[in-house]
Parts: C-alpha cells; sequence; structure tokens
C-alpha cells in the first residue's frame, strides 16, 4: 500500500512539472509571437509614413514644374526613387529607397531656391508644411519600431528563449538605420 502511495505521488509530481514546462515554453512561444506581430505592425506604419511622403511628392513636382520645366534630371530622380521605394520590400531595400528619395528631394529644393516666386506660392508652402509633417512622423515611426525591434531582438537572444526562437525560426529584426550620406555635414556657401 505504501509502495503504490509512492508511485501516485512521484507520477503527480513528474506531471506537475511536466505542466509547468508544457505551460512555460507555451508562454514564452506566445510572448515570441506577440513581439514579433509588434515588430511586424511597427514595420508597416514607417511604410505607412513613407508611402504618405512618396504620394505627396508628385503634387510637389507638378508646382515646382509649373515655374522650372527645364529641370527635368531632377524629376527623373525623383520619379525612379519613388518606384524604388514602392517596391522595396525589406527594411534594407526600404533604408536605400529611402537615401536615394532624400537625395533627390534635396537637389528638387536646390532647384526651388532658384525661383523666389514658386517660394513665395501658398500651394507649394502648403505641400512644403505636409512633407515636412511627414518627415517628423517618419522619424517617429521608425524610432518607435527600432525600439520594439531591439525588445524582439533582445527577447531572441535571452536563455532559455533563444532555444526556442532557434527551434521555431524566430529571425532577428533588421534596424532602420540612418543613411551614410547623413553623417557628412552639408556646406553652406554664400557666394
Amino acid at each position: 500500500m505504501q509502495k503504490k502511495k509512492t508511485v501516485w505521488i512521484v507520477l503527480a509530481v513528474v506531471v506537475v512539472v511536466l505542466a509547468i514546462l508544457v505551460g512555460s515554453v507555451v508562454s514564452s512561444y506566445n510572448g515570441l509571437v506577440d513581439t514579433r506581430e509588434q515588430v511586424t505592425a511597427a514595420q508597416a506604419n514607417v511604410e505607412t509614413y513613407l508611402q504618405r511622403r512618396a504620394d505627396l511628392i508628385p503634387n510637389l513636382v507638378n508646382t515646382v514644374k509649373g515655374y522650372a520645366s527645364h529641370e527635368e534630371e531632377v524629376y527623373t530622380a525623383l520619379a525612379d526613387a519613388r518606384a524604388a521605394l514602392a517596391g522595396a520590400n525589406t527594411v534594407d531595400e526600404m533604408n536605400e529607397a529611402n537615401a536615394a528619395l532624400d537625395s533627390a528631394l534635396s537637389r528638387l529644393l536646390v532647384v526651388v531656391e532658384n525661383y523666389p516666386e514658386l517660394k513665395a506660392d501658398s500651394q507649394f508652402i502648403n505641400l512644403q508644411d505636409e512633407l515636412a509633417g511627414s518627415e517628423n512622423r517618419i522619424a517617429q515611426a521608425r524610432k518607435d519600431y527600432n525600439e520594439i525591434a531591439q525588445n524582439y531582438n533582445t527577447k531572441i537572444q535571452k536563455f532559455p528563449t533563444v532555444i526556442l526562437a532557434n527551434l521555431f525560426g524566430f529571425d532577428a529584426a533588421e534596424y532602420f538605420e540612418a543613411a551614410e550620406e547623413s553623417q557628412t555635414v552639408p556646406s553652406v556657401n554664400f557666394d
């Protein structure tokens, strides 16, 4: 009788330990899924703001074209950069396309400097304000994304979650990074 009771106690302890282990694995897995989905949602937010900015650019270009129709190279560069951004699928591709778009926009703004009447045009001013607002939203969305990506990347590297992450294919999230060109201080020349 005593032996049977001991067997039942051992069996109960084993079942409880297994239940705790299974519960822990399920909880860790679900936590990884939740965090990965937060990363995906944050990336979608960045993409939405990038798309909003890209959608504003044709209006800006058309306004500038009215004043400076001979600057075709700048308009082509902007169109190509918008197309690359629209076709970007990964964070790295978005970073590259966004850098090209930033460069093309900079050249467009140089063209604008040569046309004082354009700088005073109310439609142009409104578009420029909307574009500036989009830039601010993009910067905030990237910051939010990078924070969530850091949380996720940290989570999948910690023990014992790293075992589950490797077992179930949870890969590290890429970060949005500043383009290399942004590290260079622009020169200002008043000649």
